[in-house]
């Protein structure tokens, strides 16, 4: 059947709707065949748009469905029909064979990935035979296109050509035209790639033909270039020494352009040949005196890839390289490239010397001079020029003073005269951008940005420079002072840079102690208010200057007032306020109460604009009355609320927000019932309830339960003294306070205070810091079927296309809430999530989709349709409850999904961690650090501790923790192999020791709980202290009710004995503890417990019940 063609109009049509895309490139789908009509439209000899569907071939030929092995063995044929075709330059012009041969020489490389490399060998073998006609004139120009098209396949293919080099030898012998470049370009990059891979192939050998052309084995077994090299090299050395010096000898015959191509391929086989830098240094290093630059950016590779063989020629280079820049002659673009050379040739040599040769990069103090900017130099050409300075500046100062004198302001100075039209151009002109760009190249010279070391920065602040452009700015400021934001700006620059911070901060108080009490008071003065809110916001500078200054202008701005005067004092007075305001921000009002407030009550009184009084008036009245602090705050929730003035053009296209799908309510309500977020570990108790104590008398921002640490009261002197506080001291403060008695400690509480000072001080108070966090771990999924009911997302299809058809949310934000004390809770993002396959996916008769299924040791896990969530607490009180948990989430679409989901419970085992340790404990010691904190720990918890007064500093210095501790009982009637069971499960990694010989022996057995102490009962004497040693000699554990219960039964088995006993810590954030030390016996144990927070006893019980006896 044949096919109909397309007229050029048709064409046109087409090309334009694919390069447009969407719909317009779809419609085209239907028509058949489009790339046979395509090649039959290309061979008609009076078709006029051969070019442009030849270029479309190349862009768009492998995304039709035809697109096959039989498709490129027609364009190979149609290639062959039109290079073999008569020019007649009217319908087979030379521009369309070369066109052809680029457009098919593309399409093979981009494509042949997907198909057999042989499929080349014809592509190949036709522009084999066009280049193996040397010398012959007509087809001159084809045959260097065919050469650029062999050299593209071997580049993409490495090594394709390696067995026919020799043949490639000899026609780059042979070849006199000027299309030589091409055949040497090619033979060279052939044996680029035979060096670089290692390939053992001769290149003298001609005996394999040039046509017919076989793809290389090496190729067709690994489709890539693959060496056999065992670290050794398995080419033939002595021939390709012949090749390179054959290379070596014809550059002559290469462009400027050749030359840059023959050298990136030649520098890498002459370091893997080990050829001598001389060698390529005598024939190459003359073409830095040529006017090409291509020419000399060859110079400057080899020169960077053999620094050594140019050891001495660095001056001369850097000489060549001057000389081009002042070619006025020359176009701008190279002088300039020129110097970017130069500078870059100067941190290369200095990042590649390193430590191992110290040696001079440049020499540029030697050729200070010839880097002063002329006076008709274009402005780009100064400011490269004055960086050039600015290396030269560093390398003179490593002299001495006595060598250089005052060299380096010397040359600073001199630098700075080719740009001092910034004095009175406008601020913003590019040569005031210019200048200060060189003032902070001098400024900071060699000084890294990534050096961390402050010495740097204060050999800086010493210098000369420094100190002369201190008074060069000082002097900009008195006598043009429009060039004050610009110097601001300058300043922003430093204070901004965390290195050279301190340079910005020394410049503003050089600019408080000198600039001030020289400026004239008038109307210009308000040019330096962005100066003056730099220093304002500076709190190591004294603001009594500044504030005795704006005190004389608002004097000033009183007197001058006039009928004449119009705006000019309400907008002076305004900025005078305004840094004022950023003076409240970022000082003590200590510092700022005696002149702010004259300087405030003065402008309420006299000031002529009713605005600025009303200002002031508020001002003086937040200074009086609120502290400090707190009026810092509201000068920041100020900034806050003010925002951006909306847009006059808010309801115009700029303006436009896309469209979104308002929620469904009623859909949102039920969708807790097929999106889950479900706890990984489930909990041991469900807690439907938790102990709230009252909070009368106490403020309500604290937490509900007096959780024992307060702040520690400092010293008077070091208060910050507000304009509003008054401090009075009693005369009978310290008489009439009772002194507390004086208290005796023994050695062993006072080794116990000060393990839990130690202790404690590790412990992070959450009032002022980042506390102890607690993580629960949990999974979001989604059910498939109801959600695409309710959402209205098409059904999966039947079959295999299931995986395409589930459903996904996008944008997922999970927020939590709680009524408990559980601290500020971040929310949880999750970018993607496929629902879960309908529930007939999952039987065992029908076919599992593999790509969301990952099956492993026979049990199924849906990996990528949970997403894991975690959330975080940082608990204010350890208390069991409940997480609120709300969805906000994006379908596929559209609909923007809001919703609740099921409450996330926490238990009181979720507060279970352990506990910190000081830094200064090295690891070997812990097991025994634990041990000797649950001794102190329980001391301090007794009914009879010593230690009830003490208070122990936290972590940050602010706050102190007291103990008070509790202590209950809780029998268990468990076997002892149970309750072991159970603590290596759940407990381990809470045990901090194991008393008891036959308890000992057990537990180490199972080798779960490790690196703790443990301890023989008959050897060992300090146990006393935790449990009694006698007790291990008693019956089994029970509870007595009556006196003579003892008496009634005292007749016990004596196989029933005590094994040993548990010793376990847990710490509860924010700061408390719960021990426990269980006495195990063969049918019962004994839970001793102690802590520090006494309501978490409420939920122990249950939480032990649970743990041992379910």
């Amino acid at each position: 059947m044949s096919l109909k063609p397309l007229s050029p109009q048709d064409w046109e049509s087409l090309i334009d709707d694919f390069q447009h895309g969407g719909s317009r490139r779809h419609k085209w789908s239907s028509t058949p065949s489009l790339l046979d009509l395509a090649l039959s439209s290309i061979l008609k000899k009076d078709f006029p748009l051969k070019i442009q569907l030849i270029i479309f071939l190349e862009e768009f030929s492998d995304s039709f469905l035809d697109f096959d092995e039989h498709f490129l063995e027609r364009l190979v044929d149609t290639l062959k029909i039109i290079i073999q075709s008569p020019t007649d330059n009217l319908f087979i012009t030379m521009s369309l064979k070369d066109q052809m041969l680029v457009s098919t020489t593309s399409i093979f490389i981009s494509t042949i990935h997907q198909f057999n490399i042989i499929i080349v060998e014809s592509l190949v073998e036709f522009l084999l035979i066009l280049i193996n006609r040397p010398n012959h004139g007509p087809d001159r120009q084809t045959r260097g296109v065919a050469c650029e098209c062999l050299r593209e396949l071997e580049r993409s293919h490495p090594c394709l050509l390696s067995h026919i080099a020799g043949h490639l030898w000899s026609l780059c012998q042979n070849e006199r035209t000027h299309v030589t470049q091409s055949y040497m370009l090619l033979f060279t990059w052939v044996i680029h790639n035979i060096v670089v891979h290692n390939v053992n192939v001769s290149i003298l050998n001609t005996s394999v033909p040039l046509v017919p052309f076989n793809v290389p084995q090496s190729l067709l077994l690994s489709d890539g270039c693959s060496s056999t090299s065992n670290g050794s090299n398995n080419y033939n050395y002595k021939e390709l020494r012949r090749a390179m010096a054959f290379l070596l000898e014809s550059p002559q015959v290469l462009t400027a352009c050749g030359m840059v191509e023959f050298m990136a391929v030649i520098i890498p086989i002459a370091v893997a040949l080990e050829l001598q830098a001389s060698m390529l240094k005598v024939q190459f290093f003359g073409m830095v005196y040529s006017y090409d630059p291509m020419l000399c950016h060859v110079v400057l590779k080899l020169y960077l890839s053999f620094f050594d063989a140019f050891d001495g020629q660095e001056g001369e280079i850097a000489r060549r390289l001057m000389l081009i820049s002042k070619e006025a002659q020359s176009f701008l673009v190279f002088r300039l490239l020129a110097l970017h050379w130069l500078l870059g040739l100067n941190q290369s040599v200095l990042s590649s010397k390193g430590d191992k040769k110290k040696k001079k990069p440049m020499a540029f103090d030697s050729m200070g001079l010839s880097f002063y900017p002329n006076v008709f130099d274009p402005l780009a050409l100064k400011a490269l020029k004055l960086d050039l300075l600015a290396l030269c500046m560093e390398s003179l100062k490593s002299k001495s003073d006595s060598e250089v004198g005052n060299s380096v302001e010397k040359v600073f100075e001199d630098g700075i005269v080719s740009v001092s039209a910034y004095k009175w151009l406008p601020p913003r002109s590019t040569e005031t951008a210019v200048a200060f760009r060189a003032f902070h190249k001098f400024l900071i010279g060699g000084s890294s940005h990534f050096d961390t070391d402050p010495s740097t920065t204060t050999t800086i602040m010493e210098s000369t420079i420094f100190h002369s452009l201190q008074g060069m700015l000082l002097d900009m400021m008195l006598e043009c002072q429009k060039l004050v934001p610009v110097i601001v700006a300058f300043v922003d620059r430093l204070l901004g840079c965390q290195k050279h911070c301190w340079l910005g901060e020394r410049l503003l108080q050089t600019f408080d102690e000198n600039l001030l009490p020289k400026v004239v008071m008038d109307y210009k003065l308000a040019s330096c208010f962005p100066l003056f809110d730099r220093i304002a916001e500076n709190d190591t500078i004294p603001p009594s200057r500044l504030l005795e200054l704006l005190i004389k202008f608002m004097v000033f701005l009183v007197e001058k007032h006039g009928p004449d005067t119009g705006l000019k004092s309400w907008s002076k007075g305004s900025k005078v306020l305004g840094v004022c305001r950023t003076m409240l921000m970022h000082h003590h009002s200590s510092r700022l109460f005696l002149r702010l407030s004259r300087l405030l009550a003065f402008t309420c009184l006299y000031f002529p604009d009713l605005e600025v009084r009303d200002n002031a008036r508020i001002y003086l009245r937040m200074l009086i009355c609120v502290p400090g602090k707190k009026l810092r705050d509201m000068l920041n929730l100020g900034d806050q609320l003010l925002g951006i003035s909306p847009s006059p053009l808010s309801n115009s296209i700029f303006n436009i927000q896309s469209p979104r799908t308002s929620h469904n309510i009623k859909k949102s309500r039920n969708i807790s019932s097929y999106v889950h977020l479900d706890r990984v570990e489930p909990l041991l108790v469900k807690q439907s309830w938790s102990l709230s104590l009252s909070t009368l008398g106490v403020d309500s921002n604290k937490p509900g339960y007096l959780e024992g640490i307060r702040d520690s009261e400092s010293p008077v002197e070091e208060r910050e003294i507000d304009g509003s506080a008054e401090i009075h001291i009693p005369e009978t403060e310290t008489i009439s306070q009772p002194q507390e008695p004086l208290r005796v400690m023994d050695s062993k509480i006072s080794e116990i205070l000060g393990t839990l000072r130690s202790y404690f001080s590790s412990i992070p108070d959450y009032r002022h810091m980042q506390g102890i966090k607690v993580r629960i771990s949990c999974t979001l999924r989604f059910e498939s079927e109801p959600f695409n009911r309710e959402w209205g997302v098409d059904s999966p299809a039947s079959g295999l296309d299931r995986v395409d058809a589930l459903p996904a949310i996008y944008a997922t934000v999970l927020n939590f809430s709680s009524s408990a004390p559980y601290g500020s809770l971040p929310s949880y993002h999750i970018p993607f999530l496929l629902g879960e396959p309908p529930k007939n996916d999952y039987d065992s008769h029908q076919q599992v989709p593999l790509d969301i299924v990952l099956v492993e040791n026979g049990n199924v896990e849906e990996e990528i349709v949970r997403a894991p969530v975690m959330i975080e607490l940082e608990p204010r009180e350890p208390t069991p409850g409940l997480i609120d948990v709300s969805i906000v989430t994006n379908t596929e679409n559209g609909h923007i999904i809001r919703a609740r989901l099921h409450s996330i419970p926490i238990g009181i085992e979720d507060m279970f961690l352990m506990a910190t340790v000081p830094s200064d404990i090295p690891k070997e010691v812990i097991p025994g650090y634990y041990s000797d904190l649950f001794s102190a720990l329980w001391e301090a918890c007794g009914s009879s501790s010593n230690t009830g007064r003490e208070t122990f500093p936290l972590k940050g210095g602010k706050g102190v923790a007291a103990i008070s501790g509790t202590q209950s009982v809780k029998l268990l009637e468990v076997p002892s192999t149970s309750l072991i069971q159970a603590t290596e499960r759940y407990l381990a990694p809470f045990v901090v020791s194991v008393i008891g010989e036959p308890l000992v022996n057990l537990v180490k057995d199972g080798g779960i709980i490790r690196d703790i102490i443990w301890k023989d009962v008959a050897s060992d004497s300090s146990l006393v202290d935790t449990t009694s040693v006698a007790s291990l000699d008693r019956g089994p554990l029970h509870l007595t009710y009556f006196d003579d219960e003892d008496e009634r039964d005292s007749v016990v088995s004596t196989s029933k004995r005590n094994m040993g006993c548990f010793l376990i810590l847990i710490f509860l954030p924010p700061r408390f503890h719960l021990l426990f030390q269980m006495e195990v016996c063969d049918v019962s144990t004994l839970v001793r417990i102690r802590t520090d927070h006494w309501p978490c006893l409420a939920y122990i019980d249950d939480y032990l019940e649970a743990l041992f006896l379910a």
